[in-house]
């Protein structure tokens, strides 16, 4: 723990006492204003709204609106701190999507784990928004509840821990491959970590058309058949693992080109890294404390490092995505987040670097025209 960096925080929150504000957008100084934003004027707008549903859009802030919605029972780095404790993050998620994407969020989180009353709370309120942002809510319930929600709503919903994890390691992996010279069709990729995000990752490297992707959980390789495989896992097995190797992570990482990690810290060591293919590519996400520290992973040979910490190079960060997702799926009417959409807005992520380096394949939050780039990519 950076002892520094925790009173810093600490000290800006409690300053702060939270760090978004509802602004109104016009003054209202006079009582025509009043009339006008409120009492009577604004009856005048809500019958139209009920004459005509459609122009909720165009007469409310609907459509520049996202739920971020938490039950706190998978917080980055921190597991099941319950509600209270996950808003600042929510706060935090609400921030980024304004300051990168003009986008109003609001940080909703909820006193339950059941997820038929997630599912019933959020569709309570979807008619506030234009979109619902779910985060930090443990597996197996956060495919279920993401599912239910994505059926009963004629709104985007999005996980982000899983999608937007997805999309990001996509952008770094497709400029990681380039410089190592590495076909993604013959590339043997193994992920440590078989949760949200780990499901998210394999299903997506599948359709952009990785062939060979082992996923390890505690037990070791996730392979078709393997007693004890959750509903989710065995969907996994069916997809993953060709060939049904058995064996622990270390196994699994001999002969493999990629490791995206996605567990826990300190669960990849040196000698598995020399056990990899030539120039092998290292993804380890854990955070704070990666599975491998850069340093160790470059000592053992590895060629392209990414980590999810800010303080090194190539930053996997889910906010390098959904601030422009968002944006780009508000703008232009999308229903889903399809396939389709996360490769486009992979493809816009990694080109915001056009000449890769091993020390810059991911790019920054803060890179001019990210945003935008992946916004105009919901609809190419």
């Amino acid at each position: 723990m950076n002892d520094e960096l925790k009173q810093a925080a600490l000290d800006l929150h409690e300053r702060l006492r939270g760090k978004i504000d509802v602004q109104p957008r016009m003054d209202v100084s006079s009582m025509r204003d009043l009339s006008l934003m409120y009492t009577p004027g604004v009856g005048y707008v809500s019958s139209e709204i009920a004459e005509y549903p459609e122009r909720v859009d165009d007469l409310t802030w609907r459509k520049n609106a996202v739920a971020v919605v938490s039950d706190g029972t998978a917080v980055l780095g921190l597991g099941d701190i319950g509600p209270a404790a996950a808003l600042p993050v929510m706060e935090g998620k609400c921030v980024i999507f304004k300051r990168f994407a003009g986008v109003n969020a609001v940080p909703i989180v909820l006193g339950t784990k059941d997820p038929d009353e997630i599912v019933r709370t959020v569709t309570a309120i979807a008619p506030g928004f234009g979109a619902i942002q779910l985060e930090d809510i443990s597996a197996p319930r956060c495919f279920i509840i993401e599912e239910r929600l994505i059926n009963e709503l004629r709104i985007p919903v999005m996980h982000d821990d899983q999608h937007g994890t997805a999309i990001v390691v996509l952008a770094g992996l497709l400029n990681a491959l380039t410089l190592a010279g590495k076909n993604i069709e013959h590339i043997r990729v193994v992920c440590s970590g078989a949760g949200a995000a780990g499901t998210a990752i394999a299903k997506l490297l599948r359709v952009v058309g990785v062939r060979c992707i082992i996923l390890a959980d505690r037990q070791g390789a996730i392979w078709e058949g393997r007693p004890g495989l959750n509903d989710e896992k065995k969907k996994l097995a069916a997809m993953t693992n060709p060939d049904k190797e058995r064996g622990t992570l270390g196994d699994m990482l001999r002969g493999a080109d990629v490791l995206i990690g996605i567990s826990g810290p300190g669960t990849v060591s040196e000698d598995m890294v020399v056990s990899m293919n030539p120039q092998p590519i290292i993804f380890a996400l854990a955070n704070p404390v990666p599975e491998i520290m850069p340093d160790r992973a470059r000592a053992a040979g590895a060629m392209l490092i990414a980590t999810g910490r800010s303080d090194t190079p190539n930053q996997v960060n889910n906010a390098l995505c959904y601030p422009g997702l968002f944006r780009g799926m508000l703008d232009h009417n999308v229903m889903r987040v399809t396939d389709d959409i996360k490769i486009r807005a992979a493809r816009a992520i990694a080109a915001m670097v056009p000449d890769p380096t091993p020390e810059r394949f991911i790019p920054s939050i803060f890179d001019d025209g990210l945003h935008t780039a992946v916004a105009a990519s919901v609809r190419s």
